[in-house]
């Protein structure tokens, strides 16, 4: 063994210490501010593939509020990724001399040596490379004695060596995958100050506000410069100087304003985005199953309008505040004294009423624009049916007086806006003139108190403007929220977990071989896969059961038909088994442990459904994604041969081999066309490849020729174990 090998082992962690791992890497990377304990695997988890060790270790980072992203990276990436992305757990190739994995805990990294946590909990510094060779050290081994034979007959420099080695090597080897290890990060459902804290935001913030404030009183320095020269009459050549300086000195402190602004722009539109696409995902079906397609364009539309509306709105009222401050303290200070502050006070609480009622007036006119947009894309979509049904006279009478109320609507927005504008900071100026109006009249005030106030009065309009400006934008923000809030909050939604007390095992009985990397106990031949005791279930608190009293056993093997009438509860029931909805009352156990114990995102796995062809899609990117986006995304190699295999069996290999691009072709409306019979037949394929327990099929064959229903059926019977199939009588 290498030395550089023997250096990592004293710092490699085994597999049964992985919750002592997580927990401290978790802590010295920041991710948790409190003890946490969390439960050691068994030391059969040792044994165990790197996809089974992978699953513990997120929902062991899930009952610590954090994710663990696996890392697959390319050969190029390594170094990088070593130097920039941390907390980790990194896998190191080979095992330790009892066969267990080695990791690391990878606290930092660094543009040379990187910083990780060894098993006596003591925080070492190791250089990059090392790391680097090490992960990467099993696909260069067959390689490095021909390209060494092939600098030294090239006659290559000593000191270019490593150089023409790393490019070689950097060339070849450029599209491996190296599985790298496990990212753990905060779920973007956490709170805000966490999230905000992890990403770095307070620091572009506090820069901002820091240098906004110092621009400020730079300026107000250039003021009393300029001021005491012309009072004085002349200028000596020091005090000019000295505005020269103080002119130049606002250059760069106003390109670290701008720059501050830019990355604090980024950083928190990444926490946005991020918190926007994992609450979409924690979604509840039943929240959006019945919303159309107009619903959804508004929904994008108004988080692009939160986004934007938020950072300027915001940016732009706190300068505002900063500046009112200001204000008020130079008017403090000038001719009208602590009257000439008291009037900004009481206009400024003018304004903020002005611009509730423009926010008022602008709420009802974007719901006005959201009904006429979700109209028209609905219209949209069933053109072609209402050209055939409907009188072609009446075809716009719904849309001509939508769009008069529109039109009034924007009239009227139009109207508060000119007035927000135009009386705000205009208004401002007569009312501050006229508080210096008796002093300046009497004579009791002196020109330089008189220059202070003006120069107040002029500080204060244009934060008063400022703040009309980000007041409009915040008031954006507010209505957009009313379809943005549900999603952004339903991040916070914590997750289901499985305990921890469960280990992987190989599997027995009916189960398959390839299903290695399961975390229950290990069962008897004849436990039953799934049972179901007086289950019942309602859509509304006082409406009529539509399954009622629900009771059955589902043992591993069986082939179930679920036959009855339309509306009979056939498909709320497989939405019951899957756990996509949960029973009124009643109980149900997969594998005789019920849902709290599994995690609802572990019962889906293993039980899992082909849902009606209405409420099923094909996803507008490419055939591989729309086959394996159930399994695991990026795929292996034998995924995809899997999945080829599986086209071909379901009647689809005609349809493949006519696709350019194979599994990257793209589907969906704007992609290749799929007839109702192949879409069918694709999303059989999808639930097929989940590799699950138990899997439901509801009316997947009703759009298939007997021909194709035959292949297809015989393939579902091929491959499925436990199947469950419901169809109409």
């Amino acid at each position: 063994m290498a030395k550089q090998d023997l250096a990592l082992d004293t710092l490699a962690w085994p597999v049964p210490r992985l919750g002592e791992l997580i927990e401290n890497l978790a802590r010295r990377g920041k991710l948790i501010s409190r003890p946490a304990k969390i439960s050691q695997p068994s030391d059969k988890l040792a044994q165990s593939d790197d996809e089974t060790i992978g699953r513990w270790i997120d929902v062991a980072a899930g009952h610590l509020g954090m994710e663990a992203e696996p890392v697959d990276l390319l050969y190029g990436e390594v170094e990088r990724f070593l130097q920039a992305v941390a907390p980790a757990i990194l896998r190191l190739p080979g095992p330790f001399s009892d066969g267990s994995p080695r990791l690391i805990a990878l606290v930092r990294g660094g543009s040379s040596r990187a910083t990780v946590l060894s098993p006596e909990l003591r925080i070492k510094k190791i250089p990059i490379e090392n790391l680097r060779k090490a992960l990467c050290s099993p696909y260069e081994t067959g390689l490095t004695p021909g390209i060494n034979q092939l600098l030294a007959d090239a006659g290559v420099p000593e000191n270019r060596l490593h150089h023409a080695r790393r490019a070689i090597l950097s060339e070849q080897l450029s599209p491996l995958r190296i599985q790298g290890g496990w990212l753990l990060r905060l779920l973007p459902g956490a709170s805000l100050s966490s999230l905000f804290r992890h990403s770095r935001v307070y620091f572009p913030i506090a820069l901002q506000l820091t240098t906004y404030l110092i621009l400020q009183l730079l300026g107000i320095a250039t003021w009393f410069v300029i001021g005491r020269g012309i009072f004085q009459g002349h200028f000596d050549l020091g005090w000019l100087l000295a505005w020269v300086i103080l002119l130049f000195s606002t250059i760069p402190v106003q390109m670290m304003v701008g720059d501050s602004q830019g990355e604090l722009s980024i950083s928190t539109g990444s926490v946005f985005k991020q918190r926007l696409l994992y609450g979409t995902l924690r979604l509840d079906p039943e929240e959006i199953r019945h919303q159309g397609r107009g619903q959804f364009l508004n929904r994008v539309m108004d988080s692009e309008a939160v986004e934007m509306l938020a950072l300027n709105g915001g940016y732009m009222a706190i300068l505002a505040i900063i500046e009112l401050v200001l204000a008020g303290i130079i008017l403090a200070k000038g001719a009208g004294g602590p009257l000439n502050a008291l009037l900004l006070g009481i206009w400024t609480v003018i304004s903020l009423i002005i611009l509730w009622r423009y926010f008022q007036v602008s709420r009802e006119w974007s719901s006005a624009y959201r009904e006429m947009t979700n109209d028209l894309v609905e219209r949209m979509v069933g053109h072609q049916t209402r050209l055939a049904q409907e009188d072609h006279r009446h075809w716009h009478d719904d849309e001509d007086q939508a769009l008069e109320r529109y039109l009034k609507l924007s009239e009227h927005v139009d109207q508060v806006g000119i007035q927000v504008n135009a009386i705000i900071s205009r208004g401002w100026m007569l009312v501050g003139l006229l508080g210096i109006a008796v002093p300046f009249i009497s004579g009791s005030a002196s020109p330089q108190a008189m220059a202070i106030s003006l120069g107040g009065i002029i500080l204060a309009s244009r934060a008063l403007a400022r703040m009309a400006g980000g007041a409009q934008s915040l008031s954006g923000v507010l209505i957009a929220w009313q379809q943005v809030g549900p999603i952004f909050n339903a991040a916070a939604r914590p997750r289901e977990l499985q305990s921890l007390d469960f280990v992987s095992f190989q599997p027995t009985g009916s189960e398959s071989d390839d299903q290695h990397d399961q975390v229950l106990p290990s069962v008897g031949s004849d436990q039953p896969l799934l049972q179901v005791r007086d289950v019942s279930f309602r859509y509304r608190p006082q409406g009529r059961p539509v399954v009622q009293d629900c009771s059955l056993q589902i043992h591993p093997g069986s082939h179930i038909l679920l036959e009855g009438p339309s509306g009979g509860g056939k498909s709320t029931l497989a939405s019951i088994l899957t756990g996509l909805r949960v029973p009124e009352h009643g109980s149900m156990l997969l594998w005789g442990f019920d849902r709290q114990i599994l995690g609802t995102e572990e019962w889906r796995r293993r039980v899992v459904m082909a849902p009606q062809f209405q409420e099923n899609y094909v996803f507008s990117d490419t055939l591989g994604f729309n086959l394996l986006m159930g399994r695991r995304w990026p795929p292996l190699p034998e995924d995809l041969q899997e999945a080829d295999e599986l086209l071909r069996e379901l009647g689809l290999g005609e349809v493949f081999d006519r696709m350019p691009s194979g599994f990257q072709q793209m589907l969906g409306e704007s992609g290749w066309q799929l007839s109702h019979g192949e879409r069918s037949r694709l999303f059989i394929a999808r639930t097929l490849l989940q590799k699950a327990d138990m899997i439901i099929l509801d009316e997947s064959f009703g759009a298939l020729d007997p021909e194709n229903l035959s292949r297809a059926l015989q393939c579902v019977l091929n491959r499925a174990s436990t199947l469950m199939v419901i169809a109409h009588p």
